[in-house]
Formats: C-alpha cells, sequence, structure tokens
C-alpha cells in the first residue's frame, strides 16, 4: 500500500512578503522593572503550572516576596475568581510590589545577559524587547501553529495587567560579535547570581554601556531572520495586542512599548531539543494481531522484547505494547518524503499511524492522546502503560534545529507536541511594561 503525502495546506497568518528584500530583526533594549539584588532569587518563581498544589501552597505561605503572588492573586483572598477580576488583582499586586520596592525599575534602556546553567549544560543569552512587526513580515519565523482563543485569551490577559514577565524563546545562528559581549560581561559580577533547587545557576549582567548596546543591536540587525524556539502563543498575542493599540492611537509612532514584546535570545548552539513520546489508551477497536499486521504494511517490525529500546536515528521508532518493546524502521518504498515537514518524525508517525490506523485526527484536543517530553526516562512511559492508564506508547528521537529552521523557512507548521525545548525561563527575573 503506497503511501502518499503533500504539502501542509495550513493557512499563511499572513500574505507571502516581497523576498528581494533584507528584513532585518529590531532588536533593541528596554527599562526593565526587576527585583532589587537581594531578592532576586526569592522573586523568581517557575512557571505557574510547573508546581504541584503542595509546592505552590509553601511558596505562597512562607515566601511573601514570590512572583507566585502576583500571577495568583486569589491565593490572597483564599477564593477562586474569575478572569477578569483575576487580571485586575494582577496588575494590582504588580503595582503593589513595585510599591514596596521589591521591585524597581531601570534607569536607561538595557539589555540583558542571562546565564542559567547546572553541572550538564548552560545556556547564555540577551533578554531584550523584539519588535512585533518583525513577527509579521517574517523576519521572526515561526514552526508551529497557534490556536486563536489562546491568543485572544493571552492578549486580552496583557492588556489588562500591562506587563510581561516571561521572555519569549528566540534563537539565531551563533554570532561571534553578541558572544565575545557576553564573554566580556561574564568575566565580571553579576547583578544576580544565585541557585535554585533543580542545581541550576542563574546568573544576569545589565548591559547599558552604549558601545555594548550598539554591537548587540546591530549583530541582530545584520541577521536575516531568528527564529521562535519556544513561545509561539505569546508572541502572537503580543502582535494581536500591538495591532489593537495601534488602531486606538491616534498619535501612534511605532516606537510605543506596546509595539515590542521581551525575549530571551540565545544562540542555536545553545538550545536543547528533546522529543515528545506519545501515548494513546486503545487500539481504536483493533487487537494486537490486526495492528501489527497494518504496522508491517509501513514498517519493518522487531520485538525487542523486555529490552528498553529506543532509536538512535531519524524516522526510526520504538513501540510499547502489552509489556514489550519494539523497533520501527519506515520502509522508505512505500513512504514519499515531499518537504521538511514530512521528513518530521513527529508529523510521519501522525500520518501513517496515528491518523489512518488509530483514529487520532485531532493531536491537541484528542482525550486518547497524551505526550511525554523526552527529559523522563522510558522508565516513566514504559510504567504508565503498564498500569493499563494507556494501551500503547511510541517514541523518536529528537527534531534537529536544522529541521526546525527548514520548517519554518518553508513556511510549514509541526504538528503539536513535536518539541520540548530548554532552556524554561523563570518569570519575574525582568518584566516588560507597557
Amino acid at each position: 500500500m503506497a503511501i502518499s503525502l503533500i504539502r501542509n495546506r495550513l493557512p499563511r497568518r499572513f500574505a507571502p512578503h516581497n523576498d528581494t528584500f533584507k528584513k532585518m530583526a529590531k532588536i533593541i533594549p528596554f527599562k526593565a522593572v526587576r527585583p532589587t539584588r537581594g531578592k532576586a532569587n526569592l522573586v523568581a518563581s517557575r512557571s505557574y503550572e510547573d508546581y504541584s498544589p503542595a509546592e505552590l501552597g509553601a511558596q505562597l505561605d512562607f515566601n511573601p516576596y514570590t512572583f507566585l503572588h502576583i500571577i495568583n492573586p486569589g491565593y490572597k483572598y483564599q477564593q477562586e475568581i474569575d478572569k477578569e477580576t483575576r487580571f485586575k488583582l494582577v496588575k494590582n499586586r504588580f503595582q503593589e510590589f513595585k510599591e514596596e520596592a521589591i521591585l524597581i525599575e531601570e534607569q536607561t534602556p538595557s539589555y540583558y545577559i542571562y546565564k542559567k546553567s547546572n553541572d550538564k549544560h548552560s545556556f547564555c543569552g540577551v533578554i531584550a524587547a523584539t519588535s512585533t512587526e518583525d513577527y509579521k513580515n517574517g523576519a521572526i519565523k515561526i514552526h508551529e501553529e497557534t490556536i486563536a482563543s489562546r491568543e485572544k485569551l493571552f492578549k486580552n490577559y496583557l492588556n489588562a495587567v500591562g506587563f510581561n514577565s516571561e521572555p519569549v524563546l528566540l534563537t539565531y545562528p551563533d554570532n561571534t560579535t553578541i558572544k565575545s559581549v557576553m564573554d566580556k560581561y561574564a568575566n565580571e559580577r553579576p547583578e544576580y547570581e544565585f541557585s535554585t533547587q533543580d542545581k541550576h545557576t542563574h546568573s544576569l549582567w545589565i548591559v547599558n554601556n552604549t558601545e555594548d548596546i550598539q554591537q548587540i543591536e546591530k549583530a541582530f540587525k545584520n541577521m536575516e531572520a531568528i527564529y521562535i524556539a519556544d513561545g509561539h502563543h505569546r508572541t502572537a498575542s503580543s502582535f494581536l495586542l500591538a495591532e489593537e493599540l495601534k488602531a486606538q492611537n491616534k498619535n501612534h509612532t511605532g516606537n510605543e512599548a506596546y509595539n515590542y514584546f521581551m525575549s530571551y535570545l540565545i544562540p542555536e548552539s545553545d538550545l536543547q531539543i528533546y522529543e515528545f513520546n506519545r501515548l494513546i489508551k486503545d487500539l481504536n477497536g483493533l487487537t494486537k494481531e490486526v495492528f501489527l499486521i497494518k504496522l508491517d504494511e509501513i514498517f519493518r517490525i522487531q520485538n525487542r522484547g523486555l529490552q528498553l529500546y529506543k532509536p538512535s536515528k531519524k524516522h526510526h521508532f520504538y513501540m510499547y505494547l502489552d509489556g514489550e518493546f519494539y523497533s520501527l524502521y519506515l520502509r522508505k518504498t512505500v513512504f514519499e518524503i515531499t518537504n521538511a515537514l514530512t521528513d518530521l518524525d513527529a508529523q510521519l508517525l501522525y500520518t501513517t499511524v496515528l491518523k489512518p490506523i488509530l483514529g487520532i485526527n485531532d493531536l491537541r484536543n484528542d482525550t486518547r492522546i497524551a505526550y511525554s517530553h523526552g527529559k523522563n526516562d522510558i522508565i516513566h512511559v514504559k510504567q504508565r502503560v503498564d498500569d493499563g492508564e494507556f494501551k500503547v506508547a511510541f517514541g523518536m528521537v529528537p527534531a534537529t534545529i536544522e529541521q526546525v529552521k527548514k520548517i519554518a523557512n518553508e513556511g510549514l507548521k509541526m504538528p503539536p507536541k513535536s518539541t520540548y525545548i530548554e532552556p524554561k525561563l523563570r518569570s519575574g527575573l525582568t518584566i516588560y511594561e507597557f
């Protein structure tokens, strides 16, 4: 049975632009609202969703400085509150932190060099304000489709609270000029330096020297494109808000703070990309035997038994079913690679197995599928199947930055949960106010 794949036909958000002119990324310094030196380690928090209920309660009970008090203001009243009220209270808590001088505003526009490191890896990049217009004109390239309802929700949140506390993760080709500036500051005392319970060290330097600022800004201007690594919805929401406020402002100049969003830009060589494993609750009414026969039409299958098998290269997968691991090697004679997207393992698995055999059409909303990122070891996936929570699981090798860029350059979109990208950033270390 031959499988023919066609080009992704998702609608483009914006009309194509004439590529005869060079798009330039506009990355500028800004006056961050940030914690005082002595309170940075107490203010900075992980993403709200990253805390267990017990951890969240402990932080809110015993740390009066945590940024969680700002983004979870209902805790003060020990009750659930509606979105509109919550947004107003978030703004109130933010103003209280400023009034109490827990948070202070930078005196001059600055870049911020932020480094996150442990004994295995180090991430170092520049926190800056990035033009929303570049999202429209293609200087910022995307690889993930967004959901309109989520864009609107976060746009309304930003409009109500007036600040952004979590930078969008952007990546750029390694650049010697930017690296030389970052290396220079690495030899100086940071404004912040503290460790967190996950054994990471966090360091932040303020770049307000005119010459250093000009070098960084010029280096980004000379880049043809930068890429969103993580934060497509936040970027889209910032763009929507800029368009809305622009329409409301009769004296709009393009220099207003709402024309930018906060970003953390790191070189491509610093990115760490992990895969997402797929866990499925049933075999779509098929017996195990029939299911394996259908897979055999597309893959060379080998039963690995109890061996904790993981694939080592593109177009190879593992499957865990009924207490046994299987290796699946794509039969390329029955599969046509037509573009960068069809070459992506997450898309390939969806097109050959999840949709036609297991009947999963909507990867975002189908309750029969769940995801486990590749930082969780294979035992984690095996255990969830063994416990009966899921019937079968699939795994693959991570996508590469080259694949991500190629998909973005071709104007295509990855399926959801194609990549789990690090670094994951703390909230509250630098805040962009507009």
